[in-house]
Protein backbone atom coordinates (compact mmCIF):
# COMPACT_ATOMS: atom_id res chain seq x y z
CA UNK A 1 0.00 0.00 0.00
CA UNK A 2 3.00 2.32 0.38
CA UNK A 3 4.15 2.01 -3.21
CA UNK A 4 3.52 5.00 -5.46
CA UNK A 5 2.58 3.85 -8.93
CA UNK A 6 2.23 6.93 -11.12
CA UNK A 7 4.95 9.07 -12.67
CA UNK A 8 4.89 12.87 -12.78
CA UNK A 9 3.95 12.75 -16.48
CA UNK A 10 1.01 10.44 -15.79
CA UNK A 11 -0.23 12.57 -12.90
CA UNK A 12 -0.15 15.74 -14.99
CA UNK A 13 -1.77 13.99 -17.95
CA UNK A 14 -4.53 12.68 -15.71
CA UNK A 15 -5.16 16.18 -14.36
CA UNK A 16 -5.22 17.70 -17.84
CA UNK A 17 -8.13 15.42 -18.77
CA UNK A 18 -10.38 17.47 -16.52
CA UNK A 19 -8.88 20.69 -17.86
CA UNK A 20 -9.80 19.50 -21.36
CA UNK A 21 -13.42 18.80 -20.49
CA UNK A 22 -13.84 22.03 -18.55
CA UNK A 23 -12.87 24.16 -21.54
CA UNK A 24 -16.27 23.22 -22.98
CA UNK A 25 -18.16 22.39 -19.80
CA UNK A 26 -17.64 25.84 -18.29
CA UNK A 27 -18.90 27.43 -21.50
CA UNK A 28 -22.03 25.29 -21.15
CA UNK A 29 -22.71 26.01 -17.48
CA UNK A 30 -21.92 29.72 -17.48
CA UNK A 31 -22.72 31.10 -20.93
CA UNK A 32 -24.98 28.72 -22.86
CA UNK A 33 -28.26 30.00 -21.37
CA UNK A 34 -27.22 33.55 -22.22
CA UNK A 35 -26.06 32.47 -25.69
CA UNK A 36 -29.38 30.77 -26.42
CA UNK A 37 -31.56 33.68 -25.22
CA UNK A 38 -29.54 36.74 -26.23
CA UNK A 39 -27.52 35.51 -29.23
CA UNK A 40 -29.11 32.39 -30.73
CA UNK A 41 -32.64 33.82 -30.40
CA UNK A 42 -34.57 31.25 -28.33
CA UNK A 43 -37.02 32.28 -25.64
CA UNK A 44 -36.23 31.56 -21.99
CA UNK A 45 -39.11 29.08 -21.89
CA UNK A 46 -37.78 27.18 -24.93
CA UNK A 47 -34.35 26.99 -23.33
CA UNK A 48 -35.83 25.77 -20.06
CA UNK A 49 -37.56 22.88 -21.82
CA UNK A 50 -34.41 22.09 -23.81
CA UNK A 51 -32.32 21.95 -20.64
CA UNK A 52 -34.80 19.64 -18.94
CA UNK A 53 -34.93 17.28 -21.92
CA UNK A 54 -31.15 17.30 -22.30
CA UNK A 55 -30.46 16.69 -18.63
CA UNK A 56 -33.08 13.93 -18.46
CA UNK A 57 -31.31 12.26 -21.39
CA UNK A 58 -27.94 12.78 -19.72
CA UNK A 59 -29.11 11.05 -16.55
CA UNK A 60 -29.72 7.86 -18.53
CA UNK A 61 -26.61 8.41 -20.63
CA UNK A 62 -24.43 8.48 -17.51
CA UNK A 63 -25.68 5.06 -16.51
CA UNK A 64 -25.33 3.75 -20.07
CA UNK A 65 -21.74 4.98 -20.35
CA UNK A 66 -21.00 3.51 -16.92
CA UNK A 67 -22.30 0.11 -17.98
CA UNK A 68 -20.36 0.40 -21.25
CA UNK A 69 -17.15 1.00 -19.28
CA UNK A 70 -17.79 -1.95 -16.98
CA UNK A 71 -18.33 -4.21 -20.00
CA UNK A 72 -15.44 -2.95 -22.13
CA UNK A 73 -12.69 -5.45 -23.03
CA UNK A 74 -9.73 -3.85 -24.77
CA UNK A 75 -5.96 -3.94 -24.74
CA UNK A 76 -6.07 -0.44 -23.24
CA UNK A 77 -8.33 -1.39 -20.35
CA UNK A 78 -11.93 -0.42 -19.50
CA UNK A 79 -11.95 3.37 -19.03
CA UNK A 80 -8.90 4.53 -20.97
CA UNK A 81 -10.10 3.76 -24.53
CA UNK A 82 -13.07 6.11 -24.12
CA UNK A 83 -10.68 9.07 -24.29
CA UNK A 84 -9.62 7.92 -27.75
CA UNK A 85 -12.97 6.76 -29.11
CA UNK A 86 -15.10 9.76 -28.19
CA UNK A 87 -12.79 12.79 -28.12
CA UNK A 88 -13.31 13.72 -31.79
CA UNK A 89 -17.14 13.61 -31.82
CA UNK A 90 -17.10 15.47 -28.49
CA UNK A 91 -15.28 18.52 -29.84
CA UNK A 92 -17.24 18.47 -33.10
CA UNK A 93 -20.56 18.68 -31.26
CA UNK A 94 -19.14 21.33 -28.93
CA UNK A 95 -18.48 23.55 -31.95
CA UNK A 96 -21.83 22.78 -33.60
CA UNK A 97 -23.67 23.73 -30.39
CA UNK A 98 -22.42 27.31 -30.76
CA UNK A 99 -23.17 27.57 -34.48
CA UNK A 100 -26.16 29.80 -35.29
CA UNK A 101 -27.75 28.66 -38.60
CA UNK A 102 -29.34 31.97 -39.64
CA UNK A 103 -30.64 30.38 -42.86
CA UNK A 104 -33.14 28.30 -40.85
CA UNK A 105 -36.52 29.45 -39.54
CA UNK A 106 -36.99 29.71 -35.77
CA UNK A 107 -38.34 26.15 -35.57
CA UNK A 108 -35.30 24.92 -37.50
CA UNK A 109 -32.96 26.69 -35.10
CA UNK A 110 -34.78 25.08 -32.20
CA UNK A 111 -34.32 21.62 -33.74
CA UNK A 112 -30.64 22.44 -34.35
CA UNK A 113 -30.25 23.38 -30.70
CA UNK A 114 -31.82 20.11 -29.57
CA UNK A 115 -29.71 17.90 -31.83
CA UNK A 116 -26.39 19.59 -31.12
CA UNK A 117 -26.90 20.07 -27.37
CA UNK A 118 -28.16 16.53 -26.80
CA UNK A 119 -25.24 15.18 -28.82
CA UNK A 120 -22.79 17.30 -26.86
CA UNK A 121 -24.24 16.00 -23.60
CA UNK A 122 -23.75 12.37 -24.63
CA UNK A 123 -20.17 12.77 -25.82
CA UNK A 124 -19.25 14.94 -22.83
CA UNK A 125 -20.32 12.08 -20.57
CA UNK A 126 -18.35 9.62 -22.71
CA UNK A 127 -15.06 11.51 -22.18
CA UNK A 128 -15.70 12.82 -18.67
CA UNK A 129 -17.00 9.80 -16.77
CA UNK A 130 -13.82 7.76 -17.47
CA UNK A 131 -11.78 10.40 -15.61
CA UNK A 132 -13.52 9.33 -12.41
CA UNK A 133 -13.81 5.61 -13.16
CA UNK A 134 -10.12 5.20 -14.02
CA UNK A 135 -8.83 6.78 -10.79
CA UNK A 136 -9.14 3.77 -8.42
CA UNK A 137 -7.49 1.54 -11.05
CA UNK A 138 -4.40 3.74 -11.41
CA UNK A 139 -3.11 3.17 -7.86
CA UNK A 140 -3.95 1.29 -4.66
CA UNK A 141 -2.33 3.95 -2.49
CA UNK A 142 -4.89 6.16 -0.70
CA UNK A 143 -2.48 9.09 -0.40
CA UNK A 144 -1.65 8.87 -4.09
CA UNK A 145 -5.36 8.72 -4.94
CA UNK A 146 -5.84 11.97 -3.03
CA UNK A 147 -2.89 13.55 -4.82
CA UNK A 148 -4.24 12.54 -8.24
CA UNK A 149 -7.67 13.89 -7.31
CA UNK A 150 -6.17 17.19 -6.19
CA UNK A 151 -4.11 17.50 -9.40
CA UNK A 152 -7.20 16.74 -11.45
CA UNK A 153 -9.32 19.34 -9.71
CA UNK A 154 -6.56 21.94 -9.68
CA UNK A 155 -6.28 21.59 -13.45
CA UNK A 156 -10.05 21.56 -13.94
CA UNK A 157 -10.67 24.54 -11.65
CA UNK A 158 -7.85 26.52 -13.27
CA UNK A 159 -9.47 26.07 -16.67
CA UNK A 160 -12.92 26.88 -15.29
CA UNK A 161 -11.55 30.18 -14.10
CA UNK A 162 -9.77 30.82 -17.40
CA UNK A 163 -13.00 30.21 -19.33
CA UNK A 164 -15.08 32.27 -16.90
CA UNK A 165 -12.68 35.21 -17.06
CA UNK A 166 -11.65 35.21 -20.72
CA UNK A 167 -14.78 34.08 -22.58
CA UNK A 168 -16.38 37.53 -22.77
CA UNK A 169 -13.14 39.24 -23.93
CA UNK A 170 -12.51 36.45 -26.46
CA UNK A 171 -16.06 36.76 -27.80
CA UNK A 172 -15.37 40.46 -28.29
CA UNK A 173 -12.04 39.80 -30.01
CA UNK A 174 -13.30 37.08 -32.35
CA UNK A 175 -16.66 38.72 -33.02
CA UNK A 176 -15.70 42.39 -33.24
CA UNK A 177 -19.25 43.31 -32.28
CA UNK A 178 -20.89 40.17 -33.70
CA UNK A 179 -21.55 37.83 -30.76
CA UNK A 180 -22.54 34.94 -33.03
CA UNK A 181 -19.08 34.94 -34.61
CA UNK A 182 -17.50 35.71 -31.25
CA UNK A 183 -18.95 32.70 -29.44
CA UNK A 184 -18.20 30.41 -32.39
CA UNK A 185 -14.56 31.54 -32.60
CA UNK A 186 -14.16 31.10 -28.84
CA UNK A 187 -15.57 27.56 -28.74
CA UNK A 188 -13.43 26.51 -31.73
CA UNK A 189 -10.31 27.65 -29.86
CA UNK A 190 -11.35 25.85 -26.67
CA UNK A 191 -12.35 22.70 -28.56
CA UNK A 192 -9.05 22.32 -30.41
CA UNK A 193 -7.11 22.64 -27.15
CA UNK A 194 -9.54 20.22 -25.48
CA UNK A 195 -8.98 17.57 -28.15
CA UNK A 196 -5.19 17.73 -27.76
CA UNK A 197 -5.42 17.39 -23.98
CA UNK A 198 -7.84 14.44 -24.05
CA UNK A 199 -5.64 12.53 -26.48
CA UNK A 200 -2.63 13.32 -24.29
CA UNK A 201 -4.43 11.67 -21.38
CA UNK A 202 -5.14 8.55 -23.43
CA UNK A 203 -1.49 8.13 -24.35
CA UNK A 204 -0.06 8.62 -20.86
CA UNK A 205 -2.40 7.14 -18.21
CA UNK A 206 -2.58 3.44 -17.31
CA UNK A 207 -5.02 1.10 -15.57
CA UNK A 208 -3.18 -1.16 -13.11
CA UNK A 209 -5.56 -2.44 -10.44
CA UNK A 210 -8.48 -4.45 -11.74
CA UNK A 211 -9.68 -7.81 -10.45
CA UNK A 212 -10.91 -10.02 -13.29
CA UNK A 213 -12.64 -12.33 -10.83
CA UNK A 214 -15.09 -9.58 -9.77
CA UNK A 215 -15.12 -7.58 -13.02
CA UNK A 216 -18.01 -7.62 -15.51
CA UNK A 217 -20.64 -8.70 -12.98
CA UNK A 218 -24.32 -8.97 -14.02
CA UNK A 219 -26.17 -5.69 -13.58
CA UNK A 220 -28.50 -7.33 -11.03
CA UNK A 221 -25.53 -7.96 -8.72
CA UNK A 222 -24.26 -4.43 -9.28
CA UNK A 223 -27.65 -3.00 -8.25
CA UNK A 224 -27.58 -5.11 -5.12
CA UNK A 225 -24.21 -3.65 -4.18
CA UNK A 226 -25.37 -0.10 -4.88
CA UNK A 227 -28.29 -0.44 -2.49
CA UNK A 228 -25.89 -1.40 0.29
CA UNK A 229 -23.31 1.25 -0.57
CA UNK A 230 -24.68 4.04 1.62
CA UNK A 231 -21.58 6.26 1.30
CA UNK A 232 -22.06 6.20 -2.50
CA UNK A 233 -25.70 7.24 -2.10
CA UNK A 234 -24.80 10.12 0.20
CA UNK A 235 -21.99 11.48 -1.97
CA UNK A 236 -24.24 11.16 -5.04
CA UNK A 237 -26.83 13.45 -3.43
CA UNK A 238 -24.14 15.92 -2.37
CA UNK A 239 -22.79 16.07 -5.93
CA UNK A 240 -26.27 16.76 -7.28
CA UNK A 241 -26.88 19.56 -4.75
CA UNK A 242 -23.50 21.15 -5.43
CA UNK A 243 -24.09 21.32 -9.17
CA UNK A 244 -27.67 22.50 -8.71
CA UNK A 245 -26.30 25.36 -6.62
CA UNK A 246 -23.49 26.08 -9.08
CA UNK A 247 -25.79 25.97 -12.09
CA UNK A 248 -28.34 28.41 -10.68
CA UNK A 249 -25.71 30.86 -9.48
CA UNK A 250 -23.36 30.70 -12.48
CA UNK A 251 -26.07 31.00 -15.11
CA UNK A 252 -27.55 34.00 -13.31
CA UNK A 253 -24.24 35.84 -12.95
CA UNK A 254 -24.21 37.44 -16.38
CA UNK A 255 -27.88 38.45 -16.03
CA UNK A 256 -27.17 40.07 -12.66
CA UNK A 257 -24.32 42.20 -13.94
CA UNK A 258 -26.02 43.05 -17.24
CA UNK A 259 -29.49 43.93 -15.95
CA UNK A 260 -29.04 44.81 -12.26
CA UNK A 261 -25.67 46.58 -12.30
CA UNK A 262 -25.93 47.43 -16.03
CA UNK A 263 -22.35 46.44 -16.84
CA UNK A 264 -21.82 42.93 -18.22
CA UNK A 265 -18.09 43.64 -18.55
CA UNK A 266 -17.91 43.18 -14.78
CA UNK A 267 -18.62 39.47 -15.26
CA UNK A 268 -15.00 38.74 -16.13
CA UNK A 269 -13.77 40.64 -13.08
CA UNK A 270 -16.26 38.87 -10.80
CA UNK A 271 -15.36 35.46 -12.19
CA UNK A 272 -11.66 36.15 -11.70
CA UNK A 273 -12.22 36.00 -7.94
CA UNK A 274 -13.20 32.34 -8.29
CA UNK A 275 -9.45 31.78 -8.68
CA UNK A 276 -9.54 31.22 -4.93
CA UNK A 277 -11.06 27.78 -5.59
CA UNK A 278 -7.49 26.69 -6.22
CA UNK A 279 -6.66 27.53 -2.60
CA UNK A 280 -9.33 25.11 -1.42
CA UNK A 281 -8.26 22.43 -3.89
CA UNK A 282 -4.59 22.53 -2.87
CA UNK A 283 -5.48 22.69 0.84
CA UNK A 284 -7.33 19.36 0.55
CA UNK A 285 -4.09 17.41 0.42
CA UNK A 286 -2.99 18.84 3.76
CA UNK A 287 -6.27 19.38 5.61
CA UNK A 288 -7.74 15.95 4.83
CA UNK A 289 -4.74 14.25 6.46
CA UNK A 290 -5.72 15.86 9.78
CA UNK A 291 -9.51 16.05 9.53
CA UNK A 292 -10.38 13.26 7.12
CA UNK A 293 -12.23 13.75 3.84
CA UNK A 294 -15.74 14.08 5.27
CA UNK A 295 -14.86 16.82 7.77
CA UNK A 296 -12.77 18.58 5.13
CA UNK A 297 -15.75 18.72 2.77
CA UNK A 298 -18.02 19.87 5.62
CA UNK A 299 -15.53 22.66 6.27
CA UNK A 300 -15.69 23.57 2.60
CA UNK A 301 -19.48 23.82 2.70
CA UNK A 302 -19.29 26.13 5.74
CA UNK A 303 -16.77 28.38 3.98
CA UNK A 304 -18.85 28.43 0.77
CA UNK A 305 -21.99 29.24 2.78
CA UNK A 306 -20.19 32.12 4.51
CA UNK A 307 -19.11 33.51 1.17
CA UNK A 308 -22.65 33.21 -0.18
CA UNK A 309 -23.98 35.25 2.77
CA UNK A 310 -21.55 38.02 1.85
CA UNK A 311 -22.62 37.77 -1.82
CA UNK A 312 -26.26 38.09 -0.76
CA UNK A 313 -25.68 41.30 1.18
CA UNK A 314 -23.66 42.66 -1.72
CA UNK A 315 -26.21 41.67 -4.38
CA UNK A 316 -29.15 43.33 -2.66
CA UNK A 317 -27.18 46.46 -1.76
CA UNK A 318 -25.46 46.55 -5.18
CA UNK A 319 -22.13 46.76 -3.36
CA UNK A 320 -19.38 45.49 -5.66
CA UNK A 321 -16.81 45.22 -2.88
CA UNK A 322 -19.08 42.87 -0.92
CA UNK A 323 -19.95 40.83 -4.01
CA UNK A 324 -16.32 40.35 -4.97
CA UNK A 325 -15.36 39.54 -1.35
CA UNK A 326 -18.16 36.98 -1.17
CA UNK A 327 -17.06 35.33 -4.41
CA UNK A 328 -13.51 35.20 -3.04
CA UNK A 329 -14.58 33.35 0.12
CA UNK A 330 -17.17 31.20 -1.63
CA UNK A 331 -14.57 30.07 -4.15
CA UNK A 332 -12.30 28.68 -1.43
CA UNK A 333 -15.15 26.59 -0.03
CA UNK A 334 -16.15 25.42 -3.49
CA UNK A 335 -12.59 24.26 -4.10
CA UNK A 336 -12.78 22.02 -1.04
CA UNK A 337 -16.11 20.53 -2.13
CA UNK A 338 -15.49 19.84 -5.79
CA UNK A 339 -11.89 18.80 -5.20
CA UNK A 340 -12.97 15.98 -2.91
CA UNK A 341 -15.73 14.60 -5.12
CA UNK A 342 -13.71 12.27 -7.35
CA UNK A 343 -11.54 11.20 -4.40
CA UNK A 344 -14.55 10.20 -2.30
CA UNK A 345 -16.19 8.45 -5.24
CA UNK A 346 -12.98 6.44 -5.66
CA UNK A 347 -13.36 5.41 -2.01
CA UNK A 348 -16.96 4.26 -2.62
CA UNK A 349 -15.74 2.26 -5.63
CA UNK A 350 -13.20 0.49 -3.43
CA UNK A 351 -15.92 -0.01 -0.83
CA UNK A 352 -18.02 -1.72 -3.50
CA UNK A 353 -15.04 -3.88 -4.39
CA UNK A 354 -14.85 -4.99 -0.76
CA UNK A 355 -18.38 -6.37 -1.27
CA UNK A 356 -17.14 -8.47 -4.20
CA UNK A 357 -18.27 -6.17 -7.04
CA UNK A 358 -15.85 -4.06 -9.11
CA UNK A 359 -18.07 -1.74 -11.12
CA UNK A 360 -16.14 1.51 -11.35
CA UNK A 361 -18.09 2.59 -14.45
CA UNK A 362 -21.53 2.46 -12.83
CA UNK A 363 -20.32 3.85 -9.51
CA UNK A 364 -18.41 6.67 -11.20
CA UNK A 365 -21.52 7.51 -13.24
CA UNK A 366 -22.89 9.14 -10.11
CA UNK A 367 -20.53 12.05 -10.78
CA UNK A 368 -21.91 12.75 -14.25
CA UNK A 369 -25.41 11.78 -13.09
CA UNK A 370 -25.28 14.39 -10.33
CA UNK A 371 -23.74 16.99 -12.61
CA UNK A 372 -26.33 16.48 -15.33
CA UNK A 373 -29.30 16.34 -13.00
CA UNK A 374 -28.08 19.39 -11.10
CA UNK A 375 -27.42 21.36 -14.27
CA UNK A 376 -30.76 20.35 -15.76
CA UNK A 377 -32.82 21.34 -12.75
CA UNK A 378 -30.70 24.43 -12.25
CA UNK A 379 -31.22 25.47 -15.85
CA UNK A 380 -34.96 24.86 -15.50
CA UNK A 381 -35.21 26.93 -12.32
CA UNK A 382 -33.18 29.78 -13.77
CA UNK A 383 -34.83 29.92 -17.18
CA UNK A 384 -38.39 29.38 -15.95
CA UNK A 385 -38.04 31.99 -13.21
CA UNK A 386 -36.92 34.49 -15.84
CA UNK A 387 -39.79 33.53 -18.13
CA UNK A 388 -42.41 33.73 -15.38
CA UNK A 389 -41.08 37.09 -14.21
CA UNK A 390 -41.50 38.54 -17.71
CA UNK A 391 -37.88 38.57 -18.88
CA UNK A 392 -37.27 40.09 -22.35
CA UNK A 393 -33.76 39.85 -23.71
CA UNK A 394 -31.75 43.04 -24.28
CA UNK A 395 -34.43 45.25 -22.69
CA UNK A 396 -34.76 47.08 -19.39
CA UNK A 397 -36.13 44.46 -17.00
CA UNK A 398 -39.17 44.78 -14.74
CA UNK A 399 -38.97 44.80 -10.95
CA UNK A 400 -40.23 41.20 -10.84
CA UNK A 401 -37.46 40.05 -13.19
CA UNK A 402 -34.83 41.85 -11.10
CA UNK A 403 -36.25 40.09 -8.02
CA UNK A 404 -35.99 36.72 -9.78
CA UNK A 405 -32.39 37.42 -10.76
CA UNK A 406 -31.48 38.38 -7.18
CA UNK A 407 -33.24 35.32 -5.81
CA UNK A 408 -31.33 32.95 -8.10
CA UNK A 409 -28.00 34.67 -7.66
CA UNK A 410 -28.08 35.09 -3.88
CA UNK A 411 -30.76 33.41 -1.79
CA UNK A 412 -31.45 30.01 -3.39
CA UNK A 413 -27.78 28.94 -3.13
CA UNK A 414 -27.85 29.72 0.61
CA UNK A 415 -30.62 27.22 1.23
CA UNK A 416 -28.97 24.57 -0.91
CA UNK A 417 -25.69 24.80 1.01
CA UNK A 418 -27.56 24.08 4.25
CA UNK A 419 -29.22 20.99 2.76
CA UNK A 420 -25.87 19.85 1.36
CA UNK A 421 -24.27 20.07 4.81
CA UNK A 422 -27.04 18.07 6.48
CA UNK A 423 -26.93 15.31 3.83
CA UNK A 424 -23.15 14.93 4.09
CA UNK A 425 -23.44 14.25 7.83
CA UNK A 426 -24.73 10.80 6.83
CA UNK A 427 -21.46 9.85 5.08
CA UNK A 428 -19.77 7.06 7.09
CA UNK A 429 -16.07 7.50 6.37
CA UNK A 430 -14.91 5.14 9.11
CA UNK A 431 -16.94 2.29 7.63
CA UNK A 432 -15.22 2.76 4.27
CA UNK A 433 -11.74 2.90 5.78
CA UNK A 434 -12.38 -0.27 7.77
CA UNK A 435 -13.68 -2.13 4.70
CA UNK A 436 -10.88 -1.23 2.27
CA UNK A 437 -7.92 -1.83 4.60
Amino acid sequence: MNKWNTSLTERISYGLSDAADNLVFQMMTTYLLFFYTDVFGLTASEVAILFVVARAADVFESLIIGIMIDNTHSRWGKSRPFFLWYSFPYVIFAILTFVTPNFLPHSGNLIWAYVTYLGLGFFYTAVNLPITSILPTMTDNEQETTLLGVIRQFSGSSVQIIVAVFTVPLVSIFGKGDQQKGFLGTIILFSVISLALILNTFFHVRERYTDDSINHQPISKVWGMLKQNRPWIVISIVIFLYWLTTSIKNQTTIYYFKYVLHDENLVSIANSFTLTALIGVVAIYFVSVKLGKKKTMLLGIIIAFTGQIIITFGAYSKNLALIFSGIFVNGIGGGFIIGLVSIMIADTIRYGTSMGIQAEGVLASTDDFGVNLGLGLGGLITAESLQISGYVSNKTQSASTISAINLNYALIPLGLYIIMFLILLGYNEKKIQHAIK
